[in-house]
């Protein structure tokens, strides 16, 4: 079976590359947009990324446009926004689709799990997170106004971590 770790994802800077390098980590995958009302999110996302980065976890973000065209950067912008505004040091990797016929796998993989209400299915907005634990397992989705400061992904985090 293919795992999340196998599947081929550029970085923002256009390397081809996989998950791989962050088997065995907590990982919390993002869909991020640069011009959206949740965009503030980053801050957060970027103290949990110094709080436990450290501790084998690490956020991964990964622009989408598929929302109201709230991510119409290139690859060079994107990165400049999210260092000039909120000093992100966590991974960006290319901008996919997370829903529809162009989907990534990565996505197709993410978005099979169920939130706390048990709904599966579509990412909703932009800033949907998925835990991803040490093991490769997708064990808690949080819908995009759950905020990563939010104490249910503080106890998902914590939880997982490495040992």
């Amino acid at each position: 079976m293919t795992t999340l770790y196998d599947l081929p994802i550029a970085t923002i800077d256009g390397t081809p590359s996989t998950l791989e390098p962050y088997r065995g980590k907590a990982l919390l995958m993002v869909n991020v947009a640069s011009k959206c009302g949740l965009t503030p999110q980053y801050e957060a996302l970027e103290k949990l990324q110094r709080t436990y980065g450290d501790r084998g976890f690490s956020v991964l973000g990964f622009p989408c446009n598929q929302f109201a065209g709230q991510e119409p950067g290139t690859p060079e912008e994107i990165k400049e926004f999210c260092s000039t505004n909120y000093e992100v040091t966590f991974p960006l990797f290319e901008k996919i689709d997370v829903n529809g016929a162009k989907q990534h796998p990565i996505y197709r993989q993410l978005t099979q799990v169920p939130d706390a209400d048990g709904v599966a299915g579509e990412v909703q907005w932009n800033f949907e997170k998925f835990l991803v634990a040490p093991s490769g397992a997708v064990v808690a989705r949080f819908r995009p106004q759950v905020t990563p400061d939010d104490d249910a992904v503080i106890q998902a985090i914590e939880a997982n971590l490495p040992s």
